[in-house]
């Protein structure tokens, strides 16, 4: 709840932006999305140190976040004390849309990271008299659907077609699509695709062996045979 307050200090500091304000972002063009134009202009930053909470699980979902740095995950805690992590954020990715009015998990920072906290309700009455700022924000609510209904079949699979799954993802979210630096432990791997860490880690080892991988650290992991991985993603 003392992140909600300084995010609403900060952003309250930030001068609302006109209707028909036509201010440019600093590096924005012509093609910028309008949606991300909007939180530019609209949003303040916020800083998060490693594993510091953005906001919680039934807490007022108010506002919008872009992650600008670092990595964010969103999580839920099960009854038994399990933990089930929703997915992870990178750089340029938004975060925090919701349906209803409160979150229904919780998120917080994986590395020190840097945040663009927008109000909800500025973007969705500006996308109330602005077509391309309302299709934007359409696209990512369904964006945001889609990948809640992979991550369903996601875990459906075996084992191996879970962490090819996951490395092909992160592979196309990479400025190099086949060389991975995982920002994530082995036990948030575990914890979003529903295994043990044992599991992953002993995937990981089977998915080396038969080269279609290689794992230089624990955080780095380059593609050796994607279509090797694809066949198994499905």
């Amino acid at each position: 709840m003392l992140t909600q307050t300084a995010i609403r200090s900060n952003v309250s500091r930030r001068p609302a932006m006109s209707h028909h304000a036509s201010v440019p972002m600093p590096g924005a063009t012509a093609g910028s999305d309008p949606i991300e134009h909007a939180i530019h202009l609209m949003g303040a930053t916020m800083s998060y140190p490693r594993n510091a909470e953005i906001f919680g699980e039934d807490e007022p979902a108010d506002y919008i976040y872009k992650v600008t740095s670092g990595t964010v995950r969103t999580y839920k805690i099960l009854s038994d004390g399990r933990r089930q992590i929703g997915g992870f954020y990178l750089p340029g990715d938004i975060f925090g849309l919701e349906s209803a009015d409160d979150h229904t998990l919780s998120a917080e920072a994986i590395t020190d990271a840097r945040i663009l906290v927008v109000r909800k309700s500025a973007l969705t009455s500006l996308a109330g008299h602005d077509a391309a700022v309302a299709q934007e924000l359409f696209a990512l609510t369904a964006r945001e659907l889609r990948r809640v209904q992979d991550r369903i079949l996601l875990l459906i699979k075996s084992a191996q077609e879970r962490v090819a799954s996951f490395l092909l993802e992160m592979a196309d979210r990479s400025p190099a699509s086949n060389a991975i630096e995982l920002p994530m432990s082995r036990q948030d791997i575990a914890d979003y695709l529903g295994l043990t860490i044992e599991t992953v880690s002993r995937t990981l080892t089977s998915l080396e062996s038969c080269a279609a991988i290689e794992v230089p650290t624990s955080r780095r992991i380059v593609l050796r045979n994607r279509s090797a991985l694809n066949r198994l993603h499905g």
